[in-house]
């Protein structure tokens, strides 16, 4: 429907310079549109990892705490928790599932620092992005939510255990 209202304004328009207005206002609207979109993806993406995360409290409230009252032997990570391929393998993910096309920002570089959780079962939750520009801060946590493979899990003691992983972004805009 949109499209064939901006197509009516379109043709009936005899003015050249006209006609290009009406077509970059159309190309902006639906940029916005999308970016809309993106806006509900980022919220139906959050509604799930809350109620994952609900879920996954209900679950350690329901089991009795007696690992937690043995005192722990030590409490050095031997294995940190990894990305299948590694950092390198993670960034270029990210790379490929990130949204460019909803971030707006007049600099050409912008940078984000990413922090969130891998699980124990090496999936990832509590996803915060911390920058300058807010869209890039958002789509950043979509991108690592969206991220298809699990981390293989930190040990502690052989034992898998949660890790808060880092994760600085940068992105340049052409």
């Amino acid at each position: 429907m949109l499209n064939t209202e901006f197509k009516k304004k379109f043709e009936a328009e005899n003015n050249t310079f006209a006609k290009a207005g009406i077509k970059q206002d159309y190309l902006l609207f639906m940029k916005k549109m999308d970016s809309i979109e993106n806006v509900a993806m980022i919220g139906a993406l959050l509604r799930v990892k809350n109620l994952e995360d609900l879920q996954r409290i209900k679950k350690k409230n329901d089991k009795t705490a007696s690992s937690d009252t043995q005192p722990k032997e030590s409490t050095t990570i031997n294995k940190n928790a990894d990305y299948p391929g590694g950092i390198n393998a993670l960034r270029q993910e990210v790379a490929r599932i990130f949204y460019t096309a909803g971030v707006y920002s007049e600099t050409k570089t912008i940078k984000a620092n990413v922090d969130f959780i891998v699980e124990k079962d090496g999936s990832i939750s509590n996803v915060n992005a911390q920058g300058d520009n807010f869209t890039f801060n958002r789509q950043a946590e979509i991108a690592l939510y969206s991220i298809p493979e699990k981390f293989s899990p930190a040990t502690i003691n052989g034992e898998s255990v949660r890790f808060s992983f880092k994760l600085p972004l940068t992105m340049n805009i052409e």
